[in-house]
């Protein structure tokens, strides 16, 4: 029987820049795949080949998390006392049931978790991502003054359920300016609008979850931000969820002039 993967992957780096990736993963631990249905198991609404898309981060010198485990075993996003986001609008909730889709995940509602399996999943992998992000942003305050944390993010471009018609391109979240410095969020849209052939919107409809609202403290140095992006920017959005190089190259100049931004500006 193969064991589980720790529930992150972690690379320290040296810049005050530290790029979070809680939705990248895709492992399903066995006992909880078991109780999904088939197509579950395909785990579709992963933000796909985020570390790939963000190759140029460790040449920045960026700290890097990212998520082992799917957003259906449950969603590093999510406040843990499982608070909506988005009062009033449809959402996925911490250890979701149902896909983007409004597709039933598990096999039955009796496979559904309870709270105590709920609670396990918090012990088990939520609790560890988030005490090493905490961990990081408190290294990186101590050393430099002044951090970016980078909630990094992808989402099909059409999905009725959160949104009409089709997604701007490149979406950053300052929950309304409380997570960040406005001149550092004016700057990243500017930079974004530039994005040839991509369109940009700031704090539309995703504003940045649980990990932007939390952690961003900008009174005490530390500026959150979350990137939205459309996965057709990069990649196949239906199956088989391909990266596309010649079309992610497009888009990782801005990708990077973004994140040297956020670099500079925690430098100043």
């Amino acid at each position: 029987m193969s064991q589980d993967p720790s529930p992150f992957v972690f690379h320290p780096g040296t810049a005050p820049l530290l790029i979070s990736m809680p939705h990248a993963g895709t492992h399903l631990p066995a006992d909880i795949a078991a109780r999904l249905t088939p197509e579950a198991r395909e785990v579709h609404d992963t933000d796909w080949h985020m570390p790939q898309l963000y190759a140029c981060a460790q040449a920045l010198g960026a700290s890097l998390l990212v998520a082992t485990h799917s957003r259906y075993v449950i969603d590093l996003n999510r406040a843990p006392d499982g608070a909506s986001l988005y009062p009033g609008q449809s959402v996925t909730g911490l250890c979701p049931v149902d896909s983007f889709a409004s597709t039933a995940l598990y096999a039955s509602a009796a496979q559904e978790p309870d709270a105590a399996e709920i609670e396990r999943r918090k012990r088990l992998y939520w609790q560890p991502y988030h005490d090493q992000l905490r961990a990081e942003l408190d290294r990186l305050q101590r050393v430099h003054g002044r951090v970016v944390l980078w909630d990094a993010h992808s989402i099909r471009s059409v999905l009725p359920r959160f949104f009409e018609g089709q997604l701007p391109d490149l979406n950053l979240g300052t929950a309304d300016g409380a997570s960040c410095d406005a001149g550092l969020a004016q700057q990243l849209l500017q930079i974004a609008q530039t994005a040839p052939g991509h369109t940009a919107v700031l704090n539309g409809r995703f504003k940045g979850g649980h990990i932007t609202r939390h952690y961003g403290a900008p009174a005490h140095g530390i500026h959150a931000v979350q990137l939205e992006m459309t996965q057709c920017s990069y990649m196949q959005e239906q199956m088989p969820f391909d990266f596309l190089p010649e079309r992610a190259a497009r888009i990782q100049p801005t990708l990077q002039r973004l994140l040297q931004a956020a670099l500079d500006f925690a430098r100043a």
